[in-house]
């Protein structure tokens, strides 16, 4: 399948499955991959612009944000304080959001993205290494929407279940291109997101990744409700639709009502315990 990269280059590359079934690759990946993230509207280093768009963008993350620590007290349990880590936290919104319930540490590899992030917590320690951590330290590791930018995940994978305490959770949320949406959108469904995303997980794709490595055990999967009419958005800009917003509100919508009963939501979310 050829996709596009409608965001920023308008290249075009081939999505392959991999040995993994349901599990595809971005080929090829450019050498100089940081080039494809420098652009002021790409999510991870978002700011603060005081719009109409923006102030909406807001409320709707907060949503988001609640909605994700619930997760997190739900499956990381623990009598003592939860540590936990962002991995690939961006602009430290989420820290900023959870950082007074729980002891917190975030990872992210962009400078300018781990300033903005230092400048919006106070708690939070920002590392720029998963070395200056310990072995079995957290509780629960996360990764929103940050596991198809990994090219070396069986590495990141040993990496995590390293850091992680006995029975500790990872919690990895990636979309999803066998969702109502991704399958109507074809190839201007902007969740592929090449080269940007290195790898596109289906919901089986995802499942036989995680059994195929003993370590882990996949305790339940989510949904982000809110995904669906966010990606359908893009889609429809990207597809130069007039009324793209209320395009993408109805899409949006029948993804969700056909993915409550196939569990096949634009994005979701996997809790995983360290074996």
């Amino acid at each position: 399948m050829k996709i596009k990269d409608h965001f920023l280059s308008q290249e075009i590359f081939e999505l392959e499955e991999t040995k993994t079934k349901g599990v595809w690759k971005t080929y090829p990946i450019p050498a100089n991959l940081s080039k494809y993230y420098e652009s002021k509207d790409y999510i991870s280093h978002h700011q603060d612009s005081g719009s109409a768009k923006e102030k909406l963008y807001k409320f709707l993350q907060g949503f988001n944000l609640s909605y994700k620590k619930n997760i997190i007290k739900t499956y990381a349990n623990n009598n003592s304080k939860i540590k936990i880590l962002d991995y690939g936290c961006g602009a430290g919104e989420f820290l900023k959001y959870i950082e007074n319930d729980f002891e917190t540490f975030g990872f992210e590899p962009n400078q300018d993205a781990r300033n903005a992030a230092k400048s919006k917590t106070s708690k939070t320690k920002i590392i720029s290494n998963l070395d200056e951590v310990e072995d079995e330290s957290f509780d629960a590791i996360t990764l929103w929407h940050v596991f198809e930018h990994v090219e070396n995940q069986e590495e990141m994978l040993s990496l995590f279940y390293q850091k992680l305490k006995a029975k500790g959770k990872l919690i990895i949320a990636v979309p999803n291109p066998t969702s109502y949406d991704a399958k109507y959108y074809k190839e201007y469904w902007a969740a592929y997101d090449v080269p940007r995303h290195i790898y596109h997980f289906s919901k089986n794709g995802m499942e036989n990744l995680i059994s195929e490595n003993k370590k882990w055990d996949l305790l339940k999967i989510k949904p982000l409700l809110l995904d669906s009419f966010y990606i359908s958005m893009l889609s429809e800009k990207y597809k130069n639709s007039k009324l793209f917003w209320l395009k993408a509100t109805i899409r949006g919508a029948i993804s969700n009502i056909k993915a409550s009963f196939s569990c096949e939501f634009s994005s979701l979310i996997y809790i995983i315990r360290k074996n």
